[in-house]
């Protein structure tokens, strides 16, 4: 079977779903070159105290360590969530060649909230970029779990931010 887009966007649900164990907003991202898995990584920010811990910093951090190089020309970023302005410059500065995302997110995401339209012209390298690759999946997935957060009253007592330890 040949690895496509849909393989590695299911196996980017799948880190998403680890994310959401651990109490963290579900978004997954894996790095590819190839047609093989270079760097994969959850969101992580709460677990770790570390506010630039997204899916996909996590995924480029692992993929320079494992290739030994902070440029991973060639390489695409398959994410469960439209990228926030810092993940979409990190992945300029690693020279991504390509980014699918599943969700847009149209609060903090660097095309559905216009951001990218005032910004493009900074950037010295150009991603081609296709959302919307099992887009429902991945929303329904990040739906649930602010629903359920909301429920349990999670929100409104500690919030996500609030359960750093420190």
């Amino acid at each position: 079977m040949k690895k496509d887009t849909v393989f590695f966007m299911k196996k980017a649900l799948m880190l998403a779903a680890t994310a959401e164990k651990r109490g963290e907003v579900p978004v997954g991202a894996v790095l590819v070159r190839e047609g093989r898995v270079i760097g994969r990584g959850g969101n992580a920010p709460i677990g770790s105290c570390d506010p630039t811990a997204h899916a996909e910093i996590v995924a480029l951090r692992r993929a320079g360590g494992k290739t030994g190089s902070y440029r991973l020309n060639g390489a695409e970023m398959y994410v469960t969530l439209e990228p926030c302005m810092m993940c979409y410059s990190a992945m300029v500065q690693a020279r991504i060649e390509k980014l699918y995302y599943g969700a847009a997110d149209p609060k903090n995401g660097i095309f559905s909230s216009g951001v990218f339209g005032n910004v493009k012209h900074v950037f010295n390298h150009r991603i081609a970029v296709e959302g919307g690759l099992l887009a429902q999946p991945a929303s329904a997935m990040l739906s649930n779990f602010f629903k359920t957060r909301r429920g349990a009253g999670a929100v409104e007592r500690d919030g996500l931010e609030n359960r750093c330890g420190g």
